[in-house]
């Protein structure tokens, strides 16, 4: 990854933070993106692996265009390039399936307009700097929800399936010069699950034959093996969920 620039939406989320730090150790240059959380984001540069100081951090509101167009060329005027684009920003809030009252419309069309018109806009703000590079490469984090239509409402579940059904138009669009990959895992024991009721978690972690959540660094893993491993690969859906479809 020496010499290649990834930029991490949601970058100072659970599973962000731990996506940037291994994209750092690996070599690359990481801009982590950020939309109210601007002081963990700062906080996480302190940490990352160095590569001659040129990490930073950009406020990335996903669901503001124009915004992104602002990012953008602050990535080229810094950096000239783009290789990598992680679209891990999302947002989500419980609400049980069978309770269609309190999954009103302004929570309805926030999740989609984070969780899938977001990361499309992400992807449109940097197409032509990701089209320059050797080997551009978008990762969508996705979730196990997508196929399971278990999560944590119906929006979600139903934002996760139409971002791994855009993975597959976007890299048949973008192809070759890009290729697009979801990285789909199942519940992540980020620190907001672990601040969940325990039983609850614990009942997840029995669902799944390997008999635990996963663990944020695992994503990370295979998003670094999405980028630089599986060259070859691309609008597929690479499962991180310990089997649980097999449940």
């Amino acid at each position: 990854m020496k010499g290649r620039v990834a930029v991490v939406s949601g970058g100072a989320g659970g599973i962000g933070v731990e996506i940037c730090r291994k994209l750092a150790a690996s070599g690359a240059t990481v801009v982590v993106g950020y939309n109210s959380s601007r002081g963990q984001a700062l906080q996480l540069l302190e940490t990352l692996a160095d590569t001659g100081g040129a990490h930073c951090a950009l406020p990335m509101p996903v669901t503001d265009s124009a915004a992104l167009a602002v990012m953008a060329s602050e990535v080229e005027a810094r950096y000239g390039r783009c290789d990598v684009l992680v679209n891990c920003a999302g947002t989500t809030r419980f609400v049980p399936h069978e309770d269609m009252d309190g999954l009103d419309d302004e929570l309805f069309d926030r999740i989609f307009a984070t969780n899938v018109r977001g990361a499309f806009a992400m992807v449109r703000a940097l197409r032509t700097l990701l089209q320059r590079s050797d080997d551009g490469v978008v990762v969508n984090i996705s979730s196990i929800a997508a196929v399971s239509a278990m999560g944590s409402n119906v929006a979600y579940c139903a934002s996760k399936a139409a971002l791994d059904n855009m993975t597959r138009s976007l890299a048949r669009a973008l192809a070759p010069s890009v290729r697009v990959v979801s990285v789909s895992p199942g519940l992540a024991d980020t620190e907001f699950v672990k601040s969940l009721d325990r039983s609850w978690r614990d009942e997840q972690a029995d669902r799944t034959p390997l008999k635990r959540l996963a663990w944020p660094h695992e994503v990370a893993d295979a998003v670094l093996a999405v980028i630089s491993q599986l060259t070859f690969t691309t609008g597929a859906i690479i499962p991180v969920d310990g089997g649980r479809p097999l449940n």
